[in-house]
């Protein structure tokens, strides 16, 4: 049973249609991985009569002689961040505490629909606004990696998907959903040696979907391949006329379309990326991904993306300002908490309720956007950010001239130890260095293991794309994997 729990959703989807074994059968061999695993703090809720139900399911229609679903035997985790109905979704935060939803997300009925079979609510950073998930209201997630050096200190799983990342990693799911918004995807799929994608904005429904920032807010898959995310990008993306952001296109053969040959590809390094007190480990991580793709029969060509540095400010003034806009609603009124002191007025309880609903770093984030979308500093930031992402955007248009891809590090460094960085909310901010740029433009991007540092943690490479162009971010990941020959993984501790 035990080995079941080892294999990916191409390996799951393909023995359940050949009969190798049951969907019931992988579904019990993940039910009772989850709950042996409660030590690294990745469920929210299990929910095994969910996946039980979907096993079931494919075990009766193949019997029938029909058709399977696309996903049909797979088991997935869902993170916290996706409505999912008569199931608690709490966004990680006391404030949405005892909210279940009468309605399912698109992204996860999509799932659904093809047949996948929910595991259980994956933790998260609180409101998706963490690049640790040291900021859930539920307790920190674990990273299921420990350094070879023999510390046993607890490592970040990356945020805000690191219940997703470590999830996948210890392989209590074979796939999981995230949600990105400045790299939330990309950056805890780096930190535990998992490949993870953030399609175009609007591939995927942001319907049902709690908000954080609208205009940067997009779901993708996370599993232990490219393979595996292809199958399931295929699964949640679509268009949706609940969300007006929705791109109103078909939905690709992703993983039909897969190639690992790059023959004909030009493939940019923007020479920005080049930081200052960059890890060797990370520089050489990168050359090593610049040979691997000319092996795939690419072409190599230096780009300049001249506006990167300006990123992560103007980043960090828009996303707070729709957050501060989007988590407004939450005001004890309607649903979720309701704090009313003794004798308190309307006042009084809005106060008490944010102040007890909110977290930390939820509030810091909601007290910036509000000041710069105030009257007398809206034009000094929200305006002049705005101007900021337009002419990062025009930097990527300039750099299609020249190339297809851009390739670069994901993350500045490997996994942190838990505490390492929460006191120096800057110092956490700059883990998003590599993954702002490209969601600010709104691009496909992807990062997939590449090898391991002195300490033996993952490191991560990415990989950009032009708008709508999933299925060369996906090639150029594929070209990466088959060279890289990524098999580590963690060894069980928990």
């Amino acid at each position: 049973m035990n080995q079941l729990t080892d294999l990916g959703i191409a390996a799951i989807r393909d023995g359940v249609r050949l009969g190798k074994f049951s969907a019931v059968e992988v579904a019990d061999a993940f039910v009772v991985k989850v709950a042996q695993a409660k030590p690294l703090n990745a469920f929210l809720v299990e929910t095994p009569e969910h996946a039980l139900a979907a096993a079931r399911a494919a075990d009766t229609a193949r019997a029938a002689g029909e058709t399977l679903k696309p996903l049909a035997g797979v088991p997935i985790g869902m993170k916290d961040l996706f409505c999912t109905k008569d199931v608690a979704t709490t966004a990680a935060s006391h404030m949405l505490e005892g909210f279940t939803p009468p309605y399912e997300s698109t992204v996860s009925q999509n799932l659904w629909d093809a047949g996948a079979g929910m595991l259980g609510k994956l933790n998260m950073d609180q409101f998706a606004m963490g690049s640790s998930n040291e900021t859930s209201a539920f307790g920190n997630v674990i990273s299921p990696w420990r350094r070879a050096d023999g510390s046993n200190a607890p490592l970040a799983p990356g945020g805000s998907s690191g219940g997703s990342s470590s999830a996948v990693a210890a392989r209590l799911c074979p796939g999981a959903t995230g949600t990105d918004t400045g790299g939330s995807i990309r950056q805890p799929a780096a930190f535990t040696g998992i490949s993870g994608i953030k399609p175009t904005y609007g591939r995927c429904s942001r319907w049902g979907t709690i908000a954080f920032a609208s205009s940067l807010d997009q779901a993708g898959p996370m599993a232990r391949d490219v393979r595996d995310c292809a199958i399931m990008l295929e699964a949640m993306a679509g268009f949706d006329a609940k969300d007006a952001t929705s791109l109103q296109l078909d939905v690709p053969q992703w993983e039909r379309g897969l190639s690992g040959s790059m023959a004909g590809k030009r493939v940019g390094i923007p020479k920005e990326y080049r930081v200052d007190g960059m890890p060797e480990e990370i520089e050489a991580l990168w050359q090593a991904g610049i040979d691997w793709l000319k092996d795939a029969g690419a072409e190599i060509v230096e780009v300049s993306l001249p506006h990167t540095k300006y990123a992560l400010p103007a980043y960090y003034i828009i996303a707070p300002a729709e957050a501060s806009s989007n988590l407004a609603r939450y005001d004890g009124v309607r649903y979720g908490l309701r704090d009313l002191p003794d004798g308190a007025g309307l006042q009084d309880m809005y106060a008490a309720t944010r102040a007890d609903g909110f977290g930390p770093e939820v509030k810091r984030r909601i007290m910036i956007g509000t000041y710069v979308l105030s009257a007398g500093f809206y034009d000094a930031y929200y305006t002049q950010a705005q101007k900021v992402r337009t002419l990062i955007a025009r930097d990527f248009d300039n750099a299609w001239a020249s190339c297809d891809l851009l390739l670069t590090p994901t993350a500045p460094s490997a996994a942190f130890a838990l505490g390492e960085k929460s006191a120096d909310p800057l110092a956490m901010y700059l883990n998003d260095v590599f993954t702002v740029p490209s969601s600010l433009a709104g691009l496909p991007a992807m990062s997939v293991p590449g090898g391991l540092d002195k300490a033996g943690l993952p490191l991560g490479l990415q990989i950009i794309g032009k708008a709508r162009d999933e299925q060369g971010v996906l090639n150029a990941g594929l070209a990466i994997e088959e060279r890289a020959g990524f098999t580590a993984r963690p060894q069980a501790w928990w």
